[in-house]
């Protein structure tokens, strides 16, 4: 019998990708892991990381090389949350974001608009958000009800959006609003990029967030924000499709940083299993830390093999890409959620203090399974395609 080999299957990098993976690992090593805990408590947006990752290119990680990216497309991009998200989930958020508010432009947004903004983006100069949710409005889009009324040459935004990352960071807002009402469910709503200084625009509250606390997340607020008709992505009423389209390739971000977070956190707790001592030797000596340790590690490695495919099939083009995306997602968080946790018990009272990082990697994991699609919406997409 003859093998049938897939030239798609993930199951070497090139070089190039490794070469670039071990440079990112070695930076996150001296620059980022020494300031994830003081990020983490002072809730503080890191700056300098965000400079750091713009001077070795990892801003221009989500952009074609015409665009002043790397053009390496979604696979590398996503090998380089997961490297971040191993010592600092907030800092890997960093790119998470630059690939998610940009995307509806590079997907479905006017030459002009990819040429204004992208370049900026991919040298790190400026960062985008993500507007879609509302108070009322989650995983149910549809329900939004900020509006967007057309007057001339200009787009009237009002209303109010919630949970958005980058509030108060970003230059721009990709805002999601009702554009026809009368359209019915999703139908009517269109995408517009709205300039942090346009009149009518500001920030609202900030979230305490349990987790993720280095990234600044709230509610964007649209009074009478006029935007010129030439910052409308793609065509009025098809904004439905342009946040699903996109959601369809960003949520392997969360998926990458889901798949970071666990081995990070499995890492920690097999270098401290080595070294605790009980009944005078190291618990890693333990069977029941052995296969503690051993499943974490199991786990992990399913999800990032999960995570690499669903990768390559974004870069191919691949038609079912959207639920391989979900299938993704939904494994690495829920793998992320059971790992850490698992990384507390090793650790046991140690485990649960802030004096070390695996409690961190928990709270930092609950997110994963929520935003970005719960993990039950996840599921509705990838039953959907099984008729």
């Amino acid at each position: 019998m003859t093998a049938v080999t897939d030239p798609q299957a993930p199951y070497s990098l090139p070089q190039e990708f490794e070469d670039f993976r071990e440079t990112i690992a070695k930076m996150v090593a001296e620059r980022v892991a020494p300031r994830a805990q003081e990020i983490d408590e002072t809730a503080t947006y890191p700056r300098d990381i965000r400079e750091l990752f713009a001077s070795h290119d990892l801003m221009g990680l989500p952009f074609d090389a015409e665009h002043g990216g790397t053009g390496t497309g979604t696979l590398m991009l996503n090998i380089a949350v997961e490297e971040v998200a191993k010592a600092c989930a907030s800092s890997a958020l960093i790119l998470m974001i630059q690939e998610l508010g940009t995307l509806p432009i590079k997907l479905f947004g006017s030459d002009e608009l990819k040429e204004r903004l992208l370049p900026r983006c991919a040298s790190g100069e400026w960062s985008p958000a993500f507007a879609l949710s509302e108070p009322e409005a989650g995983s149910d889009p549809g329900g939004m009800r900020t509006r967007a009324l057309r007057e001339g040459d200009e787009w009237v935004i009002d209303g109010t959006k919630n949970w958005i990352t980058n509030l108060g960071v970003a230059d721009f807002y990709i805002c999601f609003a009702v554009t026809d009402p009368e359209a019915g469910h999703s139908a009517g709503i269109s995408a517009f990029v709205v300039e942090a200084d346009r009149p009518g625009f500001s920030v609202g509250k900030l979230e305490h967030k349990m987790g993720i606390r280095g990234s600044p997340t709230g509610q964007p607020i649209f009074d009478g924000c006029r935007v010129p008709a030439a910052n409308l992505i793609g065509e009025v009423n098809a904004g439905f499709g342009v946040a699903m389209a996109t959601l369809d390739r960003s949520r392997l971000g969360v998926a990458a940083q889901a798949v970071g977070i666990a081995q990070g956190a499995t890492d920690y707790a097999a270098a401290y299993a080595r070294e605790r001592r009980q009944f005078g030797k190291p618990i890693a000596a333990f069977q029941g830390i052995q296969f503690k340790l051993a499943d974490m590690e199991s786990r992990t490695a399913a999800a990032r093999e999960l995570l690499y495919r669903a990768c390559s099939k974004v870069d191919s083009g691949d038609a079912d890409m959207g639920k391989h995306s979900a299938m993704a997602k939904l494994i690495a968080s829920d793998t992320a959620m059971w790992v850490t946790t698992e990384a507390v018990q090793v650790l046991g009272g140690y485990g649960y203090v802030n004096e070390y990082p695996v409690e961190r990697m928990m709270r930092d994991a609950k997110i994963t399974q929520i935003y970005e699609g719960t993990n039950e919406i996840q599921r509705l997409v990838i039953a959907r395609t099984l008729g």
